[in-house]
């Protein structure tokens, strides 16, 4: 696994908002993930543990968008294993700057044949706390093309970016409509080899094309946030017993759902 930075690397994610890591698994280890996490998202009906929804949102546009499984970890401890590694978690918080990072989830995405784009949206508003300095780490389990489904970024657009959002629906520019400055913005298209990965800020405007082609897309991906981040009012993937107890303003600090994956040691005094 390649989890080393170079200070060049970093400074190109903080500029543009998002990185591409070729090679970040190699060969052997990715058979591995795909192993894994292909058994972990057949053995899993629900998108979210507890949701009991079939896998399915009721919204037919989104759920020919791609087959999501979220916190697979939960359910399966060989993702556990994948997804808790201090390396990973290291890399996020270096690109962001912060000593310690928690998991806020994964999830399978799994854009299956001639299956819908992703519009472009920005993760962090749909999430229970607002940051700017949390990250996505994606995986290509296949490969990733223009073809099936590649990721679309607008490099630099994060650093303006406020918690305005839409939904992922049928209207794929959708999101120019609240954040016009960026409408004449050039995306750059990151495909990937399988095994390679991508990080992305939590407010980086992102999107992917539709697959065009008779086989699956896999990918997976793991979503950090800053240790101390605090509760916006949202649920998202939050467990209804506890969502119904916190208060705007609580700090996010569950070690049992959203576990410390890196903390850098405190220096000696």
């Amino acid at each position: 696994m390649k989890t080393d930075l170079s200070d060049e690397q970093v400074s190109r994610y903080r500029e543009d908002g998002f990185l591409k890591i070729e090679t970040f698994l190699d060969a052997g280890e990715l058979n591995n993930w795909r192993a894994l996490i292909d058994n972990a998202v057949n053995t899993r009906d629900e998108r979210i543990p507890g949701a009991n929804d079939d896998g399915r949102l009721g919204d037919d546009y989104y759920d020919n968008v791609f087959k999501q499984r979220v916190n697979l970890w939960q359910t399966s401890d060989a993702v556990r294993g994948l997804v808790l590694n201090e390396n990973i978690g290291r890399m996020a918080a270096a690109l962001e700057d912060v000593p310690a990072v928690r998991l806020w989830h994964d999830q399978a995405l799994y854009k299956g044949p001639w299956a819908n784009p992703t519009s472009w949206h920005i993760d962090d508003p749909y999430w229970s706390f607002y940051s700017r300095n949390a990250t996505t780490i994606w995986i290509a389990l296949d490969d990733t093309t223009m073809q099936n489904g590649a990721l679309y970024f607008l490099p630099g657009a994060y650093k303006q970016a406020t918690y305005d959002n839409v939904l992922i629906g049928k209207n794929v520019g959708a999101l120019f409509d609240v954040y016009k400055d960026w409408t004449h913005c050039q995306p750059t298209c990151v495909e990937m080899k399988a095994g390679d990965a991508s990080f992305h800020n939590g407010l980086t405007p992102h999107a992917a094309g539709p697959n065009m082609t008779p086989m699956s897309r896999r990918a997976f991906s793991i979503i950090f946030m800053p240790d101390g981040s605090t509760f916006n009012g949202q649920r998202n993937v939050l467990p209804e017993k506890l969502f119904e107890c916190l208060s705007i303003g609580d700090a996010l600090e569950d070690d049992e759902l959203n576990p410390v994956v890196f903390q850098a040691k405190q220096p000696r005094r």
